[in-house]
């Protein structure tokens, strides 16, 4: 798939939704990959299926504070240059890059990186969403190491790194985006072909373009676009979502900490909900209480969306006073595994709480 610039704005949205919150906004990327297209590069996207067994594939992403993204713009060529540093460290030439996860502008980070090296764009992530921590990879759940990986930042200064675990990988390479302005730009997670096929969630990005386009459509046709939406998800590997609250967001607290936007925001009940809701954040929205009652826990989705506009809102963008509707949405059931809630689940993020599905929360 060649994208084109309406397919752009459309997976701009959908990585919003996905992101949970988080991945940094997704507007800047769009705006990166514009460009591209402006300059008459091309974003050939490829399904996963499409990939010979022996190809090197090399993901691309950002990773620190999505807040530090507001004041600190990209110019698209700090991933860029850690691919091409990579390459070097391991003496091969990258064949494919690809997101490390679906949210927010780590969905379009690799689209820059594949326009400007001539490189093809793998339909697929790592996280299915997105999270904070870098370990937290399907590639990883199975059996993919996260390192060597290469951090860089917008004035050419690289680090490799080369950890004895992924866990070690994320540790380390925090300390270096910290020291590096609160984010940086990598290339990590090198794999075969077969390992992209093996460990990889299958057509994410198409996913986003499609969620976006579902949107838009249905706001053209002046019909709901959230019911659209959710009438949307059955057909894909994310099955089900559902409305668990809808209101006014009456206190935001959010700080830059660690590398990570950390926080709460609270919403307060308007019929038919009542009450208020409280969802905590680090990046991205992690579990959404209502009265100390769990409505949704990671890893389903917890996505906050403007009930005016259908528009989802990222953490760094929430504000008092907006009107919300919180929707909860399942993950694929790759994600959803012993050893995958060994690496992403609640009590990865400090969490007394157990995974239960949203199927199950009543």
């Amino acid at each position: 798939m060649k994208l084109n610039s309406q397919q752009l704005c459309d997976l701009a949205v959908g990585a919003a939704f996905l992101g949970t919150g988080g991945g940094g906004d997704p507007y800047v990327g769009r705006l990166m990959v514009q460009q591209c297209l402006d300059e008459g590069l091309e974003v050939n996207i490829i399904d996963p299926s499409e990939l010979a067994d022996d190809m090197l594939v090399i993901p691309t992403a950002m990773m620190g504070a999505p807040t530090v993204l507001v004041e600190k713009i990209p110019s698209g060529e700090e991933a860029m240059f850690s691919l091409q540093r990579l390459e070097r460290h391991l003496g091969r030439k990258a064949q494919a890059t690809m997101p490390i996860e679906i949210g927010g502008i780590n969905s379009t980070i690799p689209l820059v990186v594949g326009a400007r090296l001539g490189l093809p764009i793998v339909d697929g992530d790592g996280m299915g969403r997105a999270f904070p921590f870098l370990e937290m990879e399907t590639f990883g759940v199975y059996g993919v190491s996260g390192s060597p990986m290469a951090v860089s930042d917008e004035y050419g200064d690289c680090a490799i790194i080369e950890a004895v675990d992924n866990r070690q990988m994320e540790w380390l390479s925090r300390a270096v985006a910290i020291r590096m302005g609160g984010c940086a730009y990598i290339a990590e997670y090198a794999m075969s072909g077969a390992d992209v096929k093996r460990t990889a969630i299958p057509n994410t990005l198409s996913l986003a373009i499609r969620i976006g386009e579902v949107l838009r459509n249905a706001k053209s046709s002046h019909e709901n676009p959230i019911e659209a939406l959710l009438g949307f998800l059955p057909s894909t590997l994310y099955r089900y979502g559902r409305i668990i609250f809808g209101g006014k967001i009456i206190d935001v607290m959010r700080e830059t900490k660690a590398g990570f936007s950390i926080g709460r925001v609270t919403i307060g009940g308007l019929p038919p909900f009542g009450s208020t809701m409280e969802i905590e954040i680090q990046n991205e929205n992690l579990i959404a209480r209502v009265d100390g009652k769990v409505k949704a826990i990671v890893p389903d989705l917890i996505c906050i969306m403007n009930t005016e506009t259908a528009e989802p809102i990222t953490s760094e963008n929430l504000r008092y006073g907006q009107r919300v509707t919180v929707l909860a949405v399942s993950v694929p059931e790759i994600m959803r595994t012993p050893e995958a809630l060994d690496v992403f689940g609640p009590a990865c993020f400090g969490l007394k709480e157990p995974f239960i599905s949203i199927e199950r929360i009543g």
